[in-house]
């Protein structure tokens, strides 16, 4: 009433410039109510452009506590595990709490993180929700983060931990891109306050939260935990653990969840000496039982059980390629023993701390396919000749955001050079010494489009002369065809010194596991190469490989391991 009982003393023209400026006066926005409880949408911006509504955050806030969560938590519909976060006020006192399963709890508290947070506050300022709001920055993890927040509220709250004593802050910007701003404000009723001190039974320390709360989101597969791969004359096996090639391969029969999209999957393994001081040969394995014969049935028996490629060399190299009646292995990852980490890092150098063990972790989504759903064979081999031998861990862990596919995969194993039961008389991947190399005919039932070969190759011949110290072009032929060469090499071994604390030192000053390599370095994982084959029709199909493989020097000979799987869509 003030305002029209003042438009009748003033002339026109300031009647039309008050008139004008009207709007601005209703936009400024009055203080909260202290005594009230409210709730804060925060929308989810990248780019500009918003993200899933179901995910968006949600403050629910009052003068006692605030909870930070979101509306899929909120509306119970929120898939495990969920995080909510509780603001206990004056104190700020943090709590967050992690639901990992139905009735799977945890919690942990930090009485000091909102008050060890450091802001530089800026003089610029913008209106949001009608509120005139300052802007505060601050850097965490490398990432700057911009917090708008106003004081004209009378409420102190936050989409995050960050800035919950600065005021109401109403927007969160990360890096300039990616943000959380609030889209509404509304009066709520009949709130119950969240009983912090109900969650002691679950709580537990900051570390071991993180570490539940991670692991929690994937699926882990343990299927070995500190076993050892050594020589002797009769490996001793258990009701679920095997061990053959005079004990340098294990086994395990493990079931592997079935899921409808298909994982992003990893294989981890864990390796230290327990003995033998030498970079070995490993590989991770599935061992196919779906035709008549299969490496499981050599393993039990002799390799004379597998069927034989003869490539016109005057060699017989069992087990190698796929027949009508037997799938090679399908090598999921090919590792490289260091030089006896754990075992020989009593060997001082100065400025040298060795490494413990060597971590190995290879992304297998692309033969998750095989696998999904299915009760397999898992394995590992070491080759080496010593008693106290080597020790693995292994886990395959299963994560849920894969790629989404409508189509029918196709992986079939073509042909794998990698001796696994050298122990037990297996022959070396000596058949590149001939012109036809490593051929094998394979049939398809259907016509399978973008398809690729999954080759791993790796050179070995440990002397001057052998094809682990002299690069060596790799040919892949398609139905008589080039499909493409390479020369595989490595030439950052030097990196991974302080894995080899038993490596050989040099009058020349290099280590032993310095030395460039064919396509391996001591103490590293050999990634695959995926070779584009383009769309092929259903019928008979030949692959060969050919390596220039170079010559006997006296008992010194060199070898290629090769392995090569099918990967397509029908």
């Amino acid at each position: 009433m003030f305002i029209f009982g003042l438009l009748v003393y003033m002339k026109p023209y300031y009647i039309l410039l008050l008139l004008i400026s009207f709007p601005f006066f209703l936009r400024a926005q009055s203080p909260l109510n202290s005594k009230n409880t409210y709730k804060i949408i925060y929308s989810r911006l990248a780019n500009g452009k918003p993200l899933d509504d179901q995910q968006a955050v949600v403050v629910i806030a009052c003068a006692q506590q605030n909870l930070i969560s979101t509306t899929s938590v909120l509306a119970n519909k929120a898939k495990y595990p969920f995080e909510q976060t509780i603001v206990v006020k004056p104190s700020n006192n943090l709590f967050q709490i992690a639901d990992l399963s139905p009735g799977n709890q945890i919690s942990t508290e930090d009485p000091t993180a909102i008050g060890k947070q450091n802001f530089e506050i800026s003089q610029e300022t913008k209106v949001i929700l009608g509120y005139t709001c300052k802007k505060a920055i601050t850097v965490v993890n490398s990432n700057k983060i911009e917090l708008w927040f106003t004081t004209d509220a009378g409420l102190k709250a936050a989409p995050t931990a960050l800035g919950q004593n600065l005021g109401l802050v109403l927007e969160q910007v990360r890096n300039g891109n990616t943000m959380l701003k609030a889209s509404k404000i509304e009066s709520i009723k009949n709130q119950k306050l969240i009983n912090v001190a109900a969650q002691s039974n679950a709580s537990t320390d900051a570390l071991t939260y993180k570490d539940l709360l991670w692991k929690s989101r994937f699926t882990t597969l343990s299927i070995f935990k500190n076993e050892t791969i050594n020589f002797v004359a009769k490996p001793e096996s258990n009701d679920s653990i095997f061990r053959y090639a005079g004990g340098t391969v294990i086994a395990r029969k493990v079931k592997f969840p079935d899921y409808s999209t298909p994982p992003t999957a990893f294989v981890d393994l864990t390796e230290q000496s327990n003995g033998d001081a030498y970079d070995r040969t490993g590989s991770v394995f599935i061992i196919p039982t779906d035709k008549k014969i299969s490496l499981l049935d050599a393993l039990k028996g002799s390799v004379k059980e597998l069927p034989v490629y003869d490539n016109g060399n005057g060699t017989q190299y069992q087990g190698v390629v796929a027949t009508a009646d037997y799938n090679p292995v399908i090598e999921l990852m090919r590792f490289f023993t260091p030089f006896g980490v754990g075992k020989y890092n009593d060997l001082k150098l100065k400025d040298k701390n060795w490494a413990d063990q060597v971590y190995y972790r290879q992304d297998i989504s692309d033969l998750y396919p095989v696998l999904n759903g299915k009760e397999m064979w898992v394995a590992v081999f070491v080759g080496n000749y010593d008693k106290g031998g080597h020790k693995v861990s292994l886990n395959i862990t299963m994560h849920k955001d894969g790629r989404a596919t409508d189509k029918k995969e196709t992986i079939l194993p073509i042909f794998n050079s990698t001796n696994v039961m050298e122990m037990a008389g297996q022959e070396y991947g000596t058949m590149f010494s001939s012109d036809k190399g490593l051929e094998v005919t394979f049939s398809l039932s259907k016509d399978l489009k973008n398809a690729k070969l999954r080759y791993i190759t790796t050179g070995h011949g440990g002397w001057g002369g052998g094809d682990e110290f002299v690069p060596k072009e790799n040919t892949i032929w398609l139905d008589g065809k080039i499909v493409t060469a390479f020369t595989p090499w490595r030439q950052d071994c030097g990196s991974y010194r302080l894995s080899n604390p038993a490596s050989g030192n040099f009058e020349s000053g290099l280590s032993s596991s310095d030395l460039s390599r064919s396509n391996w370095c001591p103490g590293t994982v050999t990634n695959p190469n995926l070779i584009n084959l383009g769309d092929l029709e259903a019928g008979s199909h030949t692959v060969k490989v050919t390596i220039p493989l170079g010559k006997r020097e006296g008992s010194s000979f060199s070898a290629w391991n090769v392995s090569g799987i099918l990967i397509g869509t029908e």
